[in-house]
């Protein structure tokens, strides 16, 4: 009934089968089928019985294992697909957000320029219409400084509209430097509630604006996030002037443990400092510091002639953000790989324990009692045998040449039901010609 050669054409079938997409109801069904089918024949064919180990061996190990396996490594494949493709798209809203946050580091920039330059135009202005109203200046000088005026005033309108579009009408809190700089700065965080200290060393005489401004920005912002990130934490401000640079550090201690603390954004504000302190010509670094935070900005005096390439945003730790479908694709292989290996071994245990359970009744109703065997003779008709004989025939059949003659016709009968009976699988051989009984043998294997 079943070839093994089969098994090895079937595993690829299966396996094949499994890798491609689609609902697994057909497959369980055909396979529940396949069983069905496998039982009823047993049930029907006594005599084939003893080739079911070779019928579970093909449904299991040739059918159902290879099928999903099959299954296990599509969805392991989805899995990796997905992973990557999330890792892509990841890296694009990296991209994006860096950009974006680039993009109004260096609106606020234009606004500081703006908010500088308009006040040397402002300042040339009232000092050229100072000189036009001068006594004594000769005509074209006073001609030539009411040009200089009107030109400054010109100059900015023009600065403000070019400035006005690339505003953020978004922005909320002020960016520039306001009051006294720094000390100011850290006497206004103080006054809000944040424990902050400030500590300068050098002379900042002779700080271009540029230079100014960044580390101005850096320490405003850094403060900001400490407000956010880390409440209560004690905040320390080192900035440092030489002649060739200015360094800025500020740090912060680990966050209050009865402090709220807001969740973490989505790097905004420090890609910004990066590209504010990048355009100044200097560089920028930040991360973890003895269970705090901290900050460290290079501003150099006098900027280099070719400015840092910007760097790229660190990506995100694996399995911080998983999309939905990333998620249920891991479940999904998780629950393929739990399938692959217990669903086939319990089908192998189901349908040898329910062969095993038909070979026991099966053999229960085949046994002929050693003391209905002693009572039949030969040349007894079949049908005086009837009431001695069991329903049923025993499917071991001990090798042994039978009688041969027109007409003849062997039976088979188990001595003992017992597996562990040392008569199991001994049977007793009734022959007979024309039903009549010739011959009488008790057979071993």
């Amino acid at each position: 009934m079943v070839n093994l050669w089969w098994a090895v054409p079937a595993a690829v079938a299966a396996f094949l089968a499994g890798r491609r997409p689609g609902r697994t109801r057909s497959t369980m069904l055909a396979l529940g089928a396949l069983v069905s089918v496998g039982v009823v024949a047993l049930s029907v064919v006594p005599g084939w019985l003893p080739r079911g180990s070779r019928f579970v061996a093909v449904v299991v190990v040739a059918t159902m294992l290879p099928w999903f396996a099959g299954r296990f490594w599509r969805q392991y494949q989805e899995l990796v697909r997905a992973g990557w493709e999330r890792a892509e798209q990841l890296q694009r809203e990296q991209r994006l957000v860096a950009d974006e946050a680039r993009l109004r580091e260096r609106a606020r920039i234009a606004q500081d320029m703006h908010d500088v330059l308009g006040h040397d135009l402002s300042l040339i202005a009232l000092s050229a219409g100072a000189l036009k109203l001068a006594p004594g200046l000769d005509e074209h000088h006073r001609q030539a400084a009411g040009d200089i005026r009107a030109r400054a005033a010109a100059a900015v309108e023009r600065l403000g509209e070019v400035i006005g579009v690339l505003r953020e009408e978004t922005e909320d809190a002020p960016t520039r430097p306001s009051g006294s700089g720094l000390a100011h700065l850290t006497a206004e965080a103080s006054a809000s509630g944040l424990m902050v200290e400030l500590h300068v060393d050098g002379e900042a005489d002779g700080l271009p604006t540029v230079a100014e401004r960044a580390a101005h920005r850096v320490v405003q912002e850094a403060l900001t996030n400490i407000a956010k990130h880390a409440p209560g934490a004690k905040a320390t401000i080192h900035v440092t002037h030489t002649p060739t640079e200015t360094k800025v550090v500020v740090e912060n201690g680990p966050p209050s443990s009865t402090a709220t603390i807001q969740p973490p954004g989505g790097g905004r504000g420090l890609i910004g400092l990066d590209e504010r302190v990048r355009l100044a010509g200097g560089s920028f670094e930040y991360g973890p510091s003895e269970g705090g935070f901290a900050v460290l900005a290079r501003i150099p005096r006098t900027p280099p002639s070719q400015l840092p390439p910007p760097t790229t945003p660190p990506t995100s730790p694996p399995g911080s953000e998983l999309l939905p479908g990333h998620r249920r694709a891991r479940r999904r292989v998780r629950r393929a790989l739990l399938a692959t290996v217990m669903l086939p071994l319990l089908t192998g245990a189901l349908l040898s324990g329910a062969l095993t359970g038909w070979e026991m009744l099966t053999a229960s109703q085949s046994v002929l009692e050693p003391g209905d065997y002693a009572r039949l003779r030969v040349g007894q008709d079949r049908s005086e045998l009837e009431r001695l004989l069991p329903n049923r025939q025993t499917s071991h059949r001990p090798l042994a040449p039978e009688p041969r003659g027109h007409g003849t016709t062997c039976e088979y009968y188990a001595m003992t039901a017992d597996r562990f009976d040392d008569r199991s699988g001994d049977a007793y051989r009734l022959c007979f010609r024309d039903s009549t009984l010739v011959s009488l043998d008790a057979l071993t294997p």
